[in-house]
């Protein structure tokens, strides 16, 4: 649904399209708790998925319209580190809910509660649409954007940085129990650990880069400078998980979750590149290309497990693609600057001037 959901909101005002697709993820989770048998579990999450499917495309448009380039950093870093806190939140907090009261009643209180975000956000977040810019930028269609090279390098990026992130949010605990034999309470302290390091690092890299830009640097210095470094970071760190003794592999997996906060600096790119009429698409199709990740990591993981017995492949794999991304964002991603739209029929009224 993400090229779907990133069209809805470049065509309509993206307060109205993010509310109703938070509305129907609410009530999906809410109903959820209610339903009996697996084929009406089933839809459900399925329509979860659909109204999930709009945020990352919302934040895009609305960083992209509303927010200077020296401020998207730590924008996208909140939103980067709510990513890392939310499941660990929620699978701590939840955990304890659920043995309570079960699982039943945390999906109806989850879902029913969430509907309250409902109520600021229609008092506080202004209308973002293109009426209001469409006679001073063009509106480019998606086959412009799917021919930018840019576009696909930030699809291709996306998807060798969040690789390592699906591994670890996969397999980190049966690494820990497993591999390294921790107890289970060791092992949550450990992931824990990890992850609220990489919560914290994508603010201050996020934070430090727009700094940069405010004293001079280009985005394309400043944003790619991080991006880069913390790719190379993390596959140096993961090698060095996989291969030092127990205790100091824990120091490299938290070095690990500090080096993939850089990537929080990510979708500032591809929200400078896109501009305000296009951030919607081209973040869809950039999370639709990235996100395969979440199915490549974990399934070449277990396979590699099972055949093997050891983790050592799928360090040294995901290891390799963060480098392979480094490469990605040096040499297949242009420069970072706004992208000059033209439609087709503008350069047919060009050359018939001319």
């Amino acid at each position: 649904m993400q090229p779907i959901a990133g069209w809805l909101v470049d065509r309509f005002d993206v307060k109205w399209v993010f509310a109703i697709g938070f509305f129907v993820w609410s009530v999906a989770t809410a109903v959820t708790g209610a339903v009996r048998g697996f084929a009406l579990f089933l839809l459900m999450r399925v329509i979860l998925g659909l109204g999930e499917s709009i945020a990352y495309p919302s934040y895009s448009k609305i960083f992209a319209t509303a927010l200077v380039e020296h401020r998207r950093g730590i924008a996208n870093a909140t939103i980067a580190a709510g990513q890392a806190l939310g499941p660990a939140f929620g699978i701590f907090f939840g955990g304890i809910l659920i043995s309570r009261f079960g699982w039943r009643p945390f999906f109806i209180g989850l879902g029913t509660m969430s509907l309250l975000w409902l109520l600021p956000w229609f008092q506080s977040m202004p209308s973002v649409g293109n009426t209001q810019i469409r006679g001073v930028v063009q509106v480019p269609r998606f086959t412009d954007i799917v021919r930018q090279r840019s576009a696909w390098g930030t699809w291709i990026g996306h998807f060798c940085a969040v690789y390592p992130l699906y591994f670890l949010l996969t397999w980190l605990p049966s690494y820990l129990l497993e591999e390294r034999h921790f107890s289970v309470s060791r092992m949550a302290q450990i992931g824990g650990f990890t992850f609220l390091a990489l919560a914290v690092s994508c603010l201050v890299c996020g934070r430090l880069a727009d700094l940069w830009i405010s004293h001079g640097a280009t985005p394309n210095c400043a944003r790619k400078a991080f991006l880069v470094t913390g790719l190379i970071c993390t596959g140096l760190f993961l090698i060095g998980c996989v291969l030092a003794p127990p205790r100091l592999s824990v120091l490299f997996l938290f070095l690990t979750g500090v080096s993939l906060g850089a990537n929080s600096n990510l979708n500032a790119i591809a929200q400078t590149l896109a501009g305000p009429t296009a951030a919607g698409r081209w973040m869809g199709m950039q999370n639709f290309v990235g996100n395969f990740a979440g199915w490549a990591a974990p399934l070449l993981t277990g396979i590699l497990v099972g055949r093997t017995g050891n983790y050592y492949w799928p360090f040294y794999i995901t290891a390799t693609v963060t480098w392979l991304g480094t490469l990605n964002w040096v040499f297949l991603v242009g420069r970072v600057q706004p992208i000059i739209w033209c439609q087709p029929e503008d350069k047919h009224e060009e050359a018939s001037v001319g």
